[in-house]
């Protein structure tokens, strides 16, 4: 009897502890502990202690107070990237106000439990980076304010549920890189009018391309079904989406001619390769002809079997015969023109003891009467004929012909250093009419290269733009090659966001921030699409942006690296300053560590894409936005730098941080621009995505920008 009371006293006892503990931890913390419990390795949920009143304090754990609670409410989870391993509990779904899920980049493993879909007021889900199973749960749609699902690089399977046109609120559906299978279905997309991203790469996905697709308004950036088996004909509906879309239907079955309608117009050749029955523009495949072609090259191959037994007829014997002796009569009077050539040469200026351009006046080099003095022509024929018959030694060619001046002029003419790098000397030269110029030096070397010199100097000064630095001239000598451009009179962005003493500037309010995107987009956008050569210019930053006194931009230094390659200088680090006033012990050291470059860009031995410049130009927008620099510099304060700053403003949208959290303080001030400040954002996330086929053309960039604050 006395064991039976003792019993049942412990039992009573234990029960109490229980009670006591219940009572002391909040629901809401309870339910927490359910997936500290689902977790192999509890060493995250560290200081998830359960004598804790509330779960506030938790790591990983957002709260708010809600009218008519004592205690505050959780409203958001972001425990992602921690190598977690184990399972997500169905007691979330209890969690009634619940806003935000973020359990990305973990090992999280089996199906995503229905009942977690009871948080009604969960409008943000980020599963993705996980080995997460089994189908898309019908369910999910039972959240009313859902937006965003990214549930990317999992094993998820199964069809797409039709349900899924109950998400009336989703702007974000990201399912790409799982094992969805199935046709893509019909009758869904209409009803979603807020869709803003749509990512359905790298599945199973098999049969036609839904015509509706088309009907998605709202959608920017990229559609991207690439990586499937989709089949059958490109639906010209595709071409009703908004011209900012770029396609990426790469890796598929699909056939016919694209389409050449709307939105197809704006869309390179990248969004259809892989698709071996596609054909038409912008594919080099014609639609026509195509099979004849190759019958044609299957019949032809015998015939030129057949020739070359027969061996070489004795009228092809007498061409190459009288081709020969051709040949031997040109060479011989290029001899003779050498010759001459020297001879007159003898006779001419004897310049000995040359010295370089920009030192002092003891250390200048003699024009010499031979050089001529300045040449007022842009002829191209001629220019060629120089270089190839090797004259072209000691010229002064101006681009401008508005542009006036003599050599002699340029070489008395005071020149002090505005900066230095692996991309030559620039020295800024006022001339004797008062005009400022910029000179670089590029360096002494490729006195055998004149032509290769000169054919790329014309491809840089056809590139002509408002935003773009102009050449106006250009200097070649065997020991001496200088460009002269534009002086531009007021910096380079460089300095206006980070001050001379690494200082955040205050002079640049929203709108000139956005006018210097704006045109900074606008002559890259050029660059790409509308220069002869389709430019690259590869070291978009700050420091290479330069800007007058209104604060428009200029994009300077490109095309640059071949005729370094020329010269023989060595490119080892960019300081940016053609054109510009810009203090060579800042503007070099700033950036050495570039994070402006996209990844693909870091890799050795790496082809430069247009695509690059697109990458850079949004980190470049980051940090307009924010304020901070994405590279370490000892010469900037620690409370401006970000080292990834791409990374820092992802996760910042991730998490749903206030925008006051990420904008430069400076911004704040300006209450109004709140809505364009968040439109630039997305535009710049998008130029920055690690994947280079879904940034978009800056052409895109451009327009999107253009649209902003009119």
């Amino acid at each position: 009897m006395k064991t039976h009371f003792l019993y049942l006293f412990s039992l009573f006892f234990l029960h109490f502890q229980f009670l006591e503990f219940s009572v002391s931890l909040s629901p809401d913390g309870l339910t927490l502990l359910s997936l500290k419990s689902s977790i192999d390795d509890a060493s995250v949920f560290s200081n998830w202690n359960e004598n804790d009143p509330t779960p506030c304090s938790w790591s990983g754990i957002s709260c708010m107070n809600i009218t008519g609670f004592p205690d505050p409410r959780v409203v958001g989870i972001a425990i992602a990237g921690k190598n977690i391993r184990g399972y997500i509990p169905s007691e979330l779904g209890s969690l009634v106000y619940l806003r935000r899920l973020n359990l990305h980049n973990n090992n999280l493993y089996g199906s995503i439990p229905d009942q977690i879909f009871n948080a009604t007021s969960l409008h943000s889900i980020f599963l993705y980076g996980n080995n997460l199973s089994g189908p898309l749960p019908p369910s999910i749609c039972n959240l009313p304010r859902l937006q965003n699902l990214d549930l990317s690089n999992n094993s998820l399977s199964g069809s797409l549920p039709d349900s899924l046109k109950n998400c009336k609120q989703l702007q974000r559906l990201i399912l790409a890189k799982n094992n969805f299978s199935g046709e893509i279905p019909a009758g869904i997309w209409p009803e979603l009018e807020n869709l803003v991203q749509l990512d359905l790469s790298a599945n199973d996905f098999k049969g036609p391309i839904p015509n509706d697709l088309g009907e998605l308004q709202s959608l920017s950036g990229t559609l991207n079904l690439s990586y499937n088996h989709l089949s059958g004909k490109i639906p010209k509906s595709l071409g009703n989406l908004p011209v900012t879309v770029s396609f990426d239907l790469r890796n598929n079955k699909l056939s016919g001619e694209i389409p050449q309608t709307g939105s197809f117009a704006n869309q390179g050749p990248t969004a259809f390769l892989n698709n071996p029955q596609l054909c038409g523009f912008p594919l080099q495949k014609s639609c026509k002809g195509s099979t004849d072609s190759q019958q044609e090259t299957q019949n032809s191959a015998p015939d030129s079997d057949k020739n070359k037994k027969k061996g070489l007829s004795p009228g092809l014997i007498v061409l190459i015969s009288a081709a020969d002796a051709a040949a031997v009569a040109i060479i011989g009077l290029i001899i003779v023109y050498i010759y001459w050539k020297k001879k007159d040469s003898n006779g001419g200026c004897s310049c000995t003891g040359k010295r370089k351009f920009g030192e002092n006046e003891k250390g200048k080099f003699c024009p010499c009467v031979c050089i001529n003095g300045f040449r007022n022509e842009d002829s191209e024929v001629e220019d060629q004929d120089r270089a190839e018959n090797g004259k072209g030694e000691g010229e002064l060619v101006a681009i401008d012909k508005g542009f006036t001046f003599e050599l002699d002029e340029l070489l008395r003419a005071s020149a002090y250093v505005l900066g230095k790098s692996g991309l030559g000397i620039v020295y800024k030269v006022v001339l004797g009419n008062g005009i400022p110029v910029a000179v670089r030096r590029l360096g002494e070397g490729g006195e055998q290269r004149h032509k290769e010199f000169v054919t790329e100097v014309q491809a840089i000064a056809k590139v002509k733009h408002p935003n773009i630095v102009k050449l106006r001239a250009y200097y070649w000598s065997p020991d001496e090659k200088l460009l002269i451009s534009d002086f531009i009179s007021n910096g380079n962005l460089a300095n206006a966001l980070r001050g001379r003493n690494g200082q955040p500037s205050t002079s640049l309010s929203w709108s000139t921030r956005l006018r210097i995107a704006k045109g900074t987009a606008r002559g890259l956008a050029y660059l790409h699409e509308c220069s002869p050569r389709k430019f690259v210019h590869g070291d978009i930053k700050p420091s290479n942006i330069l800007l007058d006194n209104d604060f428009q931009p200029y994009i300077s230094d490109f095309g640059l690296s071949r005729l370094i390659n020329i010269t023989g200088n060595n490119p080892s680090s960019s300081g940016g300053f053609m054109g510009g006033a810009l203090p060579y012990m800042k503007s070099v050291q700033t950036e050495r560590s570039n994070n402006y470059r996209a990844p693909e860009a870091r890799v050795p031995g790496s082809r430069p894409a247009q695509k690059w410049d697109v990458y850079s130009f949004g980190v470049v927008m980051l940090e307009l936005l924010t304020g901070k620099s994405p590279e370490l510099s000892p010469t900037t304060s620690t409370s401006i730098e970000v080292p990834d700053l791409v990374r820092w403003v992802k996760k910042g949208f991730e998490e749903e941080n206030p925008l006051s959290d990420m904008v430069d303080p400076i911004l704040l001030q300006e209450v109004h621009a709140k809505k364009e400040v968040l439109a630039v954002f997305h535009v710049a996330l998008a130029c920055t995505e690690a994947d280079p086929e879904v940034r978009p053309r800056m052409k895109n960039v451009s327009e999107n920008l253009e649209r902003i604050g009119t």
